[in-house]
């Protein structure tokens, strides 16, 4: 038993023997020279080399990306702290021309309502700009994701399940609902 074991790790380490070197010197020509331990040492040096130069790119890039990720994070904060920036300033030109008609001695009641009026316009001008639409529901079907019903009327003149008047406007943000709109709702009398 003991010679075949032998006789198995002397086969195995025939297998691993090195290859013959440049100068064709034989195994044990070129042991003489420098040992084979020396050759595999400096390899074992080379590959720590490499593996601490990975390591090292490896941090690099894990920190590169921390910080990143910081940054954008930071990004995004200063983008939601100042994204209504643009919607106020299109919003300060009404507030200046509500300032100055409070200020105004308008001299007939007419003027100041077309003053008033003007404001008006300019104020739904500026919210159409940002995307913002108002809901038209005066004669309108009944819609509950668009009104808010806040009374049912019984009535003869208008078609049931109809909008008989708007007590609060109600507005869309492109597509997307704001705020319904309050209205009374037409229902048969009979």
């Amino acid at each position: 038993m003991t010679d075949k074991k032998q006789s198995n790790s002397v086969e195995l380490e025939l297998d691993h023997e090195l290859p013959p070197g440049e100068d064709g010197d034989s195994p044990s020509a070129a042991g003489a020279s420098s040992p084979p331990a020396a050759g595999a040492q400096s390899e074992l040096e080379r590959v720590k080399a490499e593996c601490a130069a990975y390591l090292d790119r490896a941090a690099r890039i894990q920190a590169e990306f921390e910080n990143y990720r910081k940054r954008s994070a930071r990004q995004q904060e200063e983008y939601r702290e100042y994204a209504v920036a643009d919607a106020i300033k299109s919003l300060l030109p009404i507030l200046d021309s509500l300032d100055r008609a409070l200020k105004t001695n308008a001299a007939s009641l007419e003027e100041y309502r077309s003053g008033i009026e003007l404001i008006d316009k300019q104020f739904h001008d500026a919210l159409s700009k940002l995307g913002v639409e108002p809901l038209e529901a005066q004669g309108q079907v009944f819609d509950p994701t668009l009104h808010q019903a806040i009374q049912m009327v019984d009535s003869d003149e208008v078609e049931d399940n109809h909008v008989i008047d708007e007590l609060q406007r109600g507005y869309k943000l492109k597509d997307r609902l704001l705020r319904p709109a309050m209205v009374r709702v037409a229902r048969s009398a009979k």
